[in-house]
């Protein structure tokens, strides 16, 4: 029976969870709404909105009242019947996020019935004696119990770590309160006279009063009892009384429940409340058989009584949030930390090691010199592009046709129209005699690079170096070094790159003088993995200019 009873709160359970997941929150209070603030705690509040309290002051929070309805059964000497019904109210107030306080009242009502019969016990029972001088008697008895207790309330699992709000609230409680009792026996018939327990006794003689046949036993019973339960238990003259003789005793109450939110006033709660009573006379009876030698004592094992129940609460008050044990008190922490509204945030300082204005993630020139100016990239302003950064260069605006430049950023400018005639007639021999010297570097032999490298190889390396000898036995040669790659901004500065190369090479590892290079990129009508270098004597060209897009560089 009282299988059935938990089968059926437990298919409830199942609907109030699956009501209840709908209801999960994700928000909580604004911290700044000063209306939420009771006076008392006004001047933390104002601290904590001026940044100077760490702490907000905690807010007026709301009142729970509540009615509930569930079954109520008591374990003591004579078994239950079946579970019968009570009620109870109670009202509850939050004193922290996890701590409140509880008023409950209940009224329940519980009945016992024995399926084996008692005789020596009977004996001993200043009631029943009266009724009963001999014979079997099948205990039972009806109660009617009254409870107002306080209760500490603590709840389990408001405080989460990976969700706002929940809406379930697992709770346990405990607490002090005091209980009366009243309760009768059903000992005689409707003619007022003692049921003949006897014959049920020689019904069952045969098979024995046991487990297996207790449904039988009991049914027989009550189809004898007419459920009048007219005669007044036995009670403890010595226990204290109140309301006209009634026992009245302090009980410790322990439990543990459950609530579904409905909504932020509406939850359901289900809820399992112990009862310990120091009285053994709840069920009316103190007395029991030792055994077989007709032997009756008197029993110290106190009766309990449980209620299992149903409830409705509604959460009262205005100006105020939900009770705090719907909270979770780290709802402001992580919602500052995700979106600030309140935080004061430090305003942010970004690395800038050469101080040129542009931080160091978006800086293509990490080593400015100090008073350079830069673009956008943080690399330092070259007006004429002749390779010196304008804060250096002592010409700014060199034309093209006069570099390259020296270290200064002064360029030396070719001579007059009138004078190349003559230059080119001394250069051949037809004035002056022998000329000033020919050049007879002859074919020059092509570099080429793998895929989009800008390294040269072993193979690059040795050409080079008789391109290097060639050179330094035909002093008056000057060399072109035409890359191709003109399709593209990324074709471009790859063709750049590898000019680059090829010249840094013949300048740092072969010793050639800069100034006898041509710096030709980004050419058409040729290979793009391949540099030619070919005689540029005579002609006139820049021997470095700058990277045409030095974001897209390769290092």
């Amino acid at each position: 029976m009282i299988g059935k009873k938990y089968t059926l709160l437990s298919a409830l359970l199942l609907i109030f969870v699956s009501c209840s997941l709908a209801q999960d929150s994700n928000s909580s209070y604004d911290l700044r709404d000063s209306s939420l603030i009771p006076a008392k705690r006004i001047p933390q509040h104002n601290e904590f909105l001026n940044n100077a309290y760490p702490f907000p002051a905690k807010p007026r929070n709301e009142l729970e009242i509540g009615i509930k309805g569930g079954l109520s059964t008591v374990s003591g000497d004579v078994r239950s019947w079946l579970p019968t019904f009570g009620v109870g109210a109670h009202v509850r107030k939050a004193l922290g996020y996890v701590f409140s306080v509880r008023m409950e009242y209940d009224y329940l009502t519980a009945k016992g019935l024995n399926w084996s019969p008692s005789t020596s016990g009977v004996q001993a029972n200043p009631v029943l004696k009266q009724i009963y001088p001999s014979g079997p008697v099948f205990y039972n008895y009806k109660t009617t119990i009254q409870e107002l207790s306080i209760q500490g309330v603590v709840t389990l699992n408001n405080i989460r770590f990976h969700k706002a709000k929940t809406g379930v609230a697992v709770y346990g409680f405990g607490g002090l309160g005091g209980s009366t009792y009243s309760t009768f026996y059903n000992a005689l018939d409707a003619n007022g006279n003692p049921y003949n327990y006897q014959n049920i006794v020689n019904q069952f003689s045969g098979s024995g009063f046991t487990y297996g046949n207790r449904k039988e036993i009991k049914k027989a019973i009550k189809d004898m009892l007419d459920g009048s339960f007219e005669t007044m238990a036995e009670r403890d003259k010595s226990q204290p009384t109140i309301f006209g003789g009634t026992p009245f005793r302090f009980v410790l109450v322990l439990g543990a429940g459950i609530e579904f939110k409905l909504n932020n006033k509406f939850n359901i709660a289900l809820e399992d409340k112990v009862t310990i009573t120091k009285t053994d006379l709840i069920d009316g009876q103190q007395w029991q058989e030792t055994g077989n030698n007709g032997v009756h004592v008197q029993t110290r094992d106190y009766d309990a009584y449980n209620f299992l129940s149903v409830g409705l609460n509604y959460n009262l008050g205005k100006k105020a949030v939900e009770p705090l044990w719907w909270i979770n008190p780290l709802d402001y922490a992580y919602g500052e930390i995700n979106a600030p509204r309140h935080m004061k945030l430090p305003k942010p300082v970004l690395d800038d090691a050469d101080g040129d204005g542009v931080t160091d993630q978006f800086d293509h020139e990490p080593n400015t010199p100090a008073g350079c100016p830069v673009d956008t990239h943080g690399v330092s302003r070259d007006t004429d592009g002749d390779g010196v950064p304008d804060c250096k260069d002592k010409e700014l605006i060199t034309p093209t046709q006069c570099q390259p430049v020296d270290a200064d950023g002064v360029g030396k400018c070719p001579d007059p129209a009138c004078c190349k005639d003559i230059n080119a007639r001394l250069d051949s021999g037809l004035v002056g005699g022998g000329g000033r010297g020919r050049c007879s570097i002859g074919d020059l032999p092509s570099i080429t690079f793998k895929g989009r490298s800008v390294t040269l190889n072993k193979d690059g390396q040795a050409l080079l170096a008789t391109v290097a000898e060639k050179m330094r036995n035909n002093p008056n040669c000057k060399v072109a070094v035409i890359g191709y790659g003109e399709s593209s901004k990324s074709a471009q500065q790859l063709s750049w790159d590898r000019v680059n190369e090829v010249i840094r090479y013949l300048v740092e590892k072969e010793g050639i003088s800069s100034d006898r290079f041509i710096f030709r990129y980004g050419q058409s009508g040729g290979d793009e993995n391949t540099i030619d270098l070919k005689d540029a004597t005579g002609e006139e060209g820049p021997n470095t200019v700058p990277a045409p897009h030095p974001n897209l560089r390769r290092r």
